[in-house]
């Protein structure tokens, strides 16, 4: 059998502990916003919704309970924009991460055939996870800037990731349309993570479901969500997809075989969740705050913001190697995450989560300062 190190690439993270140290070392502690983690309560209909669930003695279906598909139906048409969504066109999943990571292997994709192998594209600055994936499987794994001006040969699946991690940049709605168009001339199955949809400040996400996008038919495409940013709820591992009944009936049974289960409290937690958008705009204050606070204290210390019309993050240069800024603001008390963990094109990049307290994100603004 293959060594680990020679399938998968390096867990970046790791690179990072020296700086985390050196910070963590500052008087007033450490202020972290390298990882995109939410530190503020869960809301507490969800957390009741959870409790009254909790004796759950049974084994729990992997397509969902009937509230369930129920909810996220409602939630796809209504936030999506899908007007033709129904039960065969949602599938809950144990949290986005191990859906993108599994995903093309449950799709069967491997070396392929002949001298022509299955490929899985991603955008050049991207998620690693995309990338774990495609090698998980012994897929080739290949980057774009414009998914249309690649090569369809071989591409076997197409990620897009709108709003974008890192950098925050949100896919126009007339690209969608191009994008979907041309993934559907070639064949070429389309799946957009559409995590932050819930989180755009400069620009309004869409999804590549709503029906100005694909004219009403999920034919080839899947949109991925999670519930962990809006609602708080990384911790219980609460996502699902939506899309084309075909795909998503195929990913079921190969999900039946392998237990992949979301837990029943979970499952009523997702409901209420989805249910309820007043906490969602709750916590979008919060964010968007924080994102203000941190944005001014930069780009006053000297940085420059790119992009970042959306999502959790920061996308932030001061034209310097990656590594030279994580250093710097480590000596500040503050880490963050380089962007050359997302790929080589951002060398000369940082990401800045805002998700860090109240506290914690005055505590950098005033070492900024």
């Amino acid at each position: 059998m293959a060594a680990v190190s020679d399938r998968l690439p390096a867990f970046p993270w790791d690179k990072l502990e020296p700086y985390k140290a050196t910070a963590a070392a500052h008087a007033d502690g450490i202020v972290d916003l390298s990882v995109g983690t939410p530190v503020d309560p869960v809301p507490q209909l969800i957390q009741r919704a959870l409790i009254e669930a909790a004796d759950s003695p049974g084994y729990p279906t992997v397509w969902g309970t009937v509230a369930l598909r129920d909810a996220i139906t409602g939630w796809v048409r209504g936030r999506l924009g899908a007007s033709a969504a129904g039960h065969r066109n949602v599938l809950p999943v144990v949290g986005s991460k191990e859906l993108v990571a599994w995903l093309p292997t449950q799709l069967g994709l491997g070396a392929g055939t002949g001298t022509l192998k299955d490929k899985v594209a991603y955008p050049r600055l991207a998620y690693p996870t995309y990338e774990v994936g495609a090698r998980l499987c012994g897929a080739e794994a290949v980057v774009y800037d414009d998914p249309t001006e690649l090569d369809p040969a071989g591409v076997k699946l197409l990620w897009l990731n709108s709003p974008s991690n890192p950098t925050g940049k949100v896919i126009p709605k007339e690209d969608l349309i191009r994008i979907v168009a041309w993934a559907r001339e070639h064949g070429i199955l389309l799946f957009s993570d559409e995590c932050y949809l819930e989180l755009g400040w400069e620009a309004e996400p869409v999804s590549v479901l709503h029906d100005d996008v694909c004219g009403g038919s999920y034919e080839g495409i899947v949109a991925v969500h999670s519930l962990s940013k809006r609602s708080n709820l990384a911790g219980y591992r609460a996502a699902f997809v939506a899309g084309d009944a075909d795909v998503l009936g195929e990913l079921l049974e190969i999900r039946k075989h392998g237990g992949m289960m979301t837990p029943a409290p979970v499952q009523a937690a997702t409901v209420a969740a989805l249910g309820d958008d007043a906490h969602v705009e709750e916590q979008r204050v919060r964010y968007a705050a924080r994102r203000a606070a941190l944005r001014t204290a930069l780009e006053a210390h000297g940085f420059r913001v790119e992009h970042s019309e959306a999502s959790l993050y920061l996308w932030v240069t001061r034209d310097e190697p990656c590594w030279d800024t994580v250093a710097h603001l480590a000596g500040l008390g503050i880490l963050v995450a380089p962007g050359d963990f997302y790929g080589e094109a951002g060398a000369r990049f940082v990401r800045v989560a805002f998700t860090a307290t109240d506290e914690r994100v005055e505590a950098a603004v005033k070492r900024l300062g």
